[in-house]
């Protein structure tokens, strides 16, 4: 067992002048516990306060980082209403849902050391957090305005987000490009580059304040999953695993929180092949299995567990399920272990299976980085349907990081009559540079549902 990374028990934030108790908060652990209790809910007001809390102290630290360590001294960023692109949703604050009309961002770093300006081209501001740079009544013409600024501060690189790889750095659409470069003296249209990195970066890059708060949006996921596999929801004989999910979509209605993808549950059993899914009843000696993600705070969490239903006169799971499991959590280990900082989601998948081929298991690794999306902005350590190199697992993993450890192994159960049953586990984790820690521990022990 690693160290234990324990934070503040309580995180106190000063808004708008007044002391905030956001919640009570987590420590990172590498230990899960069972059936934890649920933390506290915020109320709306208070979750606002927190994310542009967040939001500011990332615009302070972030920004400036990854301009100058990508040596860009402009990027621009523009969305139309309800069409917002993922890394400028990313910057309103709480108050404004969506871009209004065309909400344009420009960040500028004059270098020497001097702070980053943050300008907003648009008709509306944005919770102090950007200057606003536009009159219309004196320019009526938005892009033009946006000329102006640009050729008064002269960069030399300056970004915009288009990509032909990764659809977090291509939200520049073609109609607005054609806008704004009819409105560019030519010098600066050859200045140029692609935002493409310096938006992975920003999605990627997790800053203290949302680390303080992490562990504790997993634990609202842990504590779901341990009442969504209890009897407080599963009478076997009963209940299917289609009213599983729809308990999580209600509980989480309840709770005024969003589930980022409709949840999940399978059931592997004797004799059957595959995952049975729908309105398949869950049975005694059915294995378990839930897929469950939610976002709160603008974080997302990605976690998927197991679970047993006892047969009358059990008291544990068949041992070859408990060591199906283990398989799996072996396979965790030395995914881990193969994490280094600058090496690529393809370098360390490699390494990863060669060391898990080489202890007999089987694996399958489809790891990924969580944060502002589920499927987050980073590498791919490997795909379900791909264990090989992949492009998209060619960019290196960053210190500063979060991910879902996501994966299985693969294990004859004797119990089953040699069944190959499939044990999948994804828990969300934080990569410091130097060791990868589980935001709220992993599961290690199969969950036990009775079955009378």
């Amino acid at each position: 067992m690693r160290r234990s990374i324990m934070l503040l028990t309580t995180a106190v934030w000063s808004v708008a002048g007044a002391p905030l108790v956001a919640a009570e908060t987590i420590g990172m652990s590498n230990v899960e516990q069972i059936a934890p209790a649920m933390p506290a809910i915020l109320p709306m007001r208070e979750r606002a306060a927190v994310i542009d809390r967040i939001l500011a102290e990332r615009l302070e630290a972030v920004i400036p980082a990854i301009m100058r360590e990508q040596g860009v001294d402009m990027w621009l960023l523009m969305s139309r209403e309800y069409f917002e692109e993922p890394v400028l949703a990313t910057m309103l604050d709480a108050e404004n849902m969506h871009a209004r009309r065309r909400t344009i961002l420009i960040f500028h770093d004059p270098g020497k050391g001097q702070p980053v300006e943050r300008l907003t081209v648009s008709r509306y501001g944005l919770a102090n957090l950007f200057v606003p740079a536009w009159d219309p009544a004196q320019q009526p013409d938005q892009w033009q305005a946006v000329a102006d600024i640009i050729a008064a501060r002269d960069p030399q690189k300056f970004a915009i987000n288009t990509s032909d790889f990764t659809a977090f750095g291509d939200g520049m659409t073609l109609s607005q490009y054609r806008a704004m470069t009819d409105a560019l003296p030519e010098k600066y249209r050859e200045r140029i580059v692609s935002g493409e990195t310096l938006s992975v970066r920003w999605l990627e890059s997790r800053t203290p304040a949302e680390m303080e708060i992490y562990p504790g949006i997993v634990r609202i996921v842990h504590s779901l999953i341990s009442r969504a596999f209890s009897r407080e929801v599963i009478t076997p004989g009963k209940t299917t695993a289609a009213d599983v999910q729809w308990w999580y979509r209600e509980t989480l209605a309840s709770l005024g929180i969003e589930a980022w993808f409709h949840p999940s549950v399978g059931i592997q059993r004797k004799g059957e092949k595959g995952m049975l899914e729908g309105d398949t009843v869950i049975e005694p000696g059915d294995l378990l299995w839930t897929d469950f993600g939610i976002t709160y705070l603008r974080l997302n969490t990605d976690t998927q567990h197991l679970a047993y239903v006892l047969k009358p006169g059990e008291t544990a799971p068949p041992a070859g399920l408990i060591a199906g499991l283990r398989n799996t959590n072996r396979v965790q280990d030395l995914l881990l272990r193969s994490f280094r900082a600058g090496a690529s989601g393809n370098e360390i998948l490699a390494e990863a299976r060669r060391k898990a081929l080489s202890e007999g298991l089987e694996p399958s690794i489809y790891s990924h980085p969580i944060g502002f999306h589920g499927h987050g902005a980073g590498t791919a350590i490997g795909f379900w349907d791909n264990q090989n190199a992949d492009p998209r697992g060619a960019y290196p993993v960053h210190p500063r990081t979060t991910w879902s450890i996501e994966l299985t192994s693969y294990s004859a159960v004797p119990e089953w009559d040699g069944q190959r049953v499939d044990f999948r586990s994804e828990e969300d984790a934080w990569f410091d540079g130097e060791t990868v820690h589980f935001l709220d521990g992993r599961q290690t022990d199969l969950t036990v549902i009775p079955s009378d």
